[in-house]
């Protein structure tokens, strides 16, 4: 038996806000909510989908979207759409959108918090303290006023970020391969081998593309000269985790503080990835949370907003 034909059918892959899917049903579209639908799911009900909104769940590759008769737009809650096979959409007439000014506040505010917490030794001191110890000169905190940042991309998260930074009194180098003139009195353009020459924090702010995966690899460990804390909020395949590894147990860091993963499926790891985990973890010069930097309740909400903002717009 076939699935029922919908006029306007939009798919919503993944959590969003209420008002999304109120929102969709206001333009007059027919909304299937299922943020737990399997990939092959998805696959046996796209063929008649107008619209297609994703999280992180759902790789948009080409195999699917061939199966897409009927899709018009794609719209990504969130940033970064390297689930997305973007030139096969574009080459089918079908828009993508994203939303990454709905959580770029998050992001930046947890970009801040996580560098506070490695550079004050916050959760280890308290992971000490659960352990029965009271350790105070071992755990003496490190000002970030007054500090060198260097943030790589300078888009949405990257320039609120850089934002929330100003009452620290630190100095701002910023890059951004596609961008050029966005210096001030507060923020200097920079290159990357500025970047890694002159900051104490490196924070990478950039999307997932063939030229950011494992950006910071050995070759960019090697070259640091300021023994900086590195901070990514933005793709766990930024960063290379052996050599990240590696160069903290060199010394050619001081610090890391990670909202990402290569790989965020804990359950699946092989004994070398445990491994690997294991000896970061088990530093006191790292913090790692769970890929929540853009997911706090307010850009919850926020994002789904803007993306109804922009399907809007746009028909």
């Amino acid at each position: 038996m076939s699935a029922p034909h919908h006029i306007n059918k939009v798919i919503i892959t993944g959590q969003s806000h209420s008002l999304l899917a109120q929102g969709l049903q206001a333009l007059g579209y027919t909304v299937v909510d299922a943020p737990a639908i399997t990939r092959q799911e998805l696959e046996s009900s796209i063929e008649d989908a107008v619209g297609l909104v994703i999280t992180t769940r759902i790789t948009v590759d080409r195999s699917l979207l061939q199966k897409a008769h009927q899709l018009k737009w794609i719209g990504r809650l969130g940033s970064g759409m390297e689930l997305v096979d973007t030139i096969y959409a574009q080459e089918h007439g079908i828009t993508c959108f994203s939303s990454p000014e709905g959580n770029r506040l998050s992001v930046a505010e947890h970009a801040l918090g996580i560098l506070l917490t490695v550079l004050h030794r916050i959760s280890w001191s308290y992971r000490e303290i659960q352990q029965g110890q009271w350790k105070r000169n071992e755990n003496r905190g490190t000002e970030l006023s007054g500090q060198c940042v260097g943030i790589i991309g300078y888009g949405n998260t990257g320039s609120e970020f850089a934002r929330l930074l100003a009452p620290f009194g630190v100095s701002v180098l910023a890059y951004d391969k596609y961008k050029s003139g966005f210096s001030n009195s507060y923020i200097q353009e920079a290159s990357l081998a500025e970047i890694m020459a002159r900051c104490q924090v490196i924070s990478f702010h950039v999307p997932l593309d063939a030229s950011t995966r494992s950006m910071a690899n050995r070759a960019f460990f090697d070259a640091l000269q300021q023994q900086p804390v590195l901070i990514n909020t933005s793709r766990g395949e930024v960063v290379d985790l052996p050599a990240l590894v590696q160069a903290l147990e060199a010394g050619k860091l001081s610090a890391a503080a990670l909202d990402v993963l290569p790989n965020e499926n804990l359950a699946s790891y092989q004994p070398d990835e445990n491994q690997l985990l294991q000896r970061l973890i088990q530093r006191p010069d790292v913090v790692l949370t769970p890929h929540i930097a853009g997911y706090s309740h307010a850009s919850f909400e926020r994002m789904s907003q803007v993306l109804l903002n922009k399907i809007r717009s746009s028909t």
